[in-house]
């Protein structure tokens, strides 16, 4: 079973989603953190579960209701290691400057 480990700067991205969601509004301000955990569990039995982007990365899709977020992540097979780079809202256009 593969461990999975959040960047910095992917923690970064979530306080930032998570600010941004308080200020719109949103009901599921103070949940996005549990709820972004609990998706990223499936890469602890299933690594490759997300699809193939460049570098070497995969990106896993984690739906909420009509959208959802987006999680860029490394698989180092020979560590058994799911490494969570970034995370960004599939709203967003990309991914900011840093850690890819």
């Amino acid at each position: 079973m593969a461990r999975v480990f959040l960047s910095q700067t992917a923690f970064e991205d979530l306080l930032r989603l998570d600010e941004f969601l308080a200020e719109s509004d949103d009901p599921m301000v103070g949940g996005l953190l549990d709820f972004t955990l609990d998706a990223l569990n499936v890469l602890t039995h299933q690594p490759g579960i997300g699809r193939p982007v460049e570098g070497g990365l995969r990106e896993l899709i984690i739906s909420r209701r009509r959208s959802g977020y987006l999680a860029r992540y490394e698989f180092d097979q020979a560590r058994d290691l799911v490494l969570v780079a970034r995370v960004r809202h599939q709203r967003e256009s990309g991914y900011s400057e840093g850690e890819l």
